[in-house]
C-alpha cells in the first residue's frame, strides 16, 4: 500500500502544551513518517517526548521560533508556500493571548489556503483517524484566487497614478517658481 507524507504544523498555547504532547504521544504510531513544523517551545517539548517514547525513530521536525516571537508567522508563511497540509493548533479558549492578532492571522491563512485545521483535541482525534489522513489519493482543493489577484488588470490604475504624480509635480514646480 502506498503511503503519503503529510506536512503537519503543531502549535499549542501554554495552557494546552501538555494536552498537545499527550495527543502526539497517543497518536505517535500514526504520526511516524510525517513531516512536522512546530513553534519553538511546543516543538522542543514534542520532539523530546517522541524521542523518549520512540528512540529508534528519526523524527522529521522543524522547530521554528516561539509563537509570540514570530513562530506563528513562520507557520503562516509555510502554509502560504504550500509546505503545510494540516495544522493542529491547540488554542486556550480561556486566556487572552498577547499575540492574538498573530493567532487570528494564522487561522485566516488556514482558511484561505484550505488546509485541514483544528484547534482542539477532539477535532484532532477525528482528523487523524479519518481514512482521508492515510489516503494517498486525497488532495485538498487549492482555491483559485485568479480573479482576486488580477482585479486591477485593465483598470488603468497605474496610468492614473502616473498622471496624478505629474499633476502634483507640475503644481509644486509652479508654486516654487512664483
Amino acid at each position: 500500500m502506498e503511503t503519503i507524507v503529510r506536512r503537519i504544523g503543531l502549535v499549542a498555547h501554554d495552557a494546552m502544551k501538555k494536552d498537545m504532547i499527550e495527543w502526539v504521544l497517543w497518536n505517535s504510531e500514526r504520526l511516524i513518517g510525517h513531516k512536522f513544523y512546530c513553534t519553538g517551545t511546543t516543538g522542543t517539548l514534542i520532539k523530546k517526548a517522541l524521542e523518549e517514547k520512540h528512540p529508534e525513530i528519526k523524527w522529521d521536525i522543524t522547530i521554528l521560533k516561539s509563537g509570540p516571537l514570530g513562530g506563528d508567522q513562520q507557520i503562516g508563511s509555510r502554509i502560504v508556500e504550500g509546505e503545510i497540509d494540516y495544522l493542529f493548533f491547540f488554542t486556550d479558549p480561556m486566556t487572552l493571548q498577547p499575540h492574538d492578532t498573530d493567532v487570528k492571522a494564522l487561522t485566516r491563512l488556514a482558511g484561505v489556503e484550505n488546509i485541514v485545521f483544528c484547534c482542539n483535541r477532539s477535532t484532532a482525534d477525528h482528523i487523524i483517524t479519518s481514512p482521508l489522513f492515510t489516503d494517498p489519493t486525497y488532495e485538498r482543493i487549492h482555491p483559485d484566487y485568479t480573479n482576486y489577484t488580477q482585479r486591477f488588470e485593465n483598470k488603468g490604475i497605474i496610468s492614473e497614478a502616473v498622471e496624478q504624480v505629474k499633476k502634483r509635480r507640475n503644481k509644486s514646480e509652479n508654486n516654487i517658481s512664483k
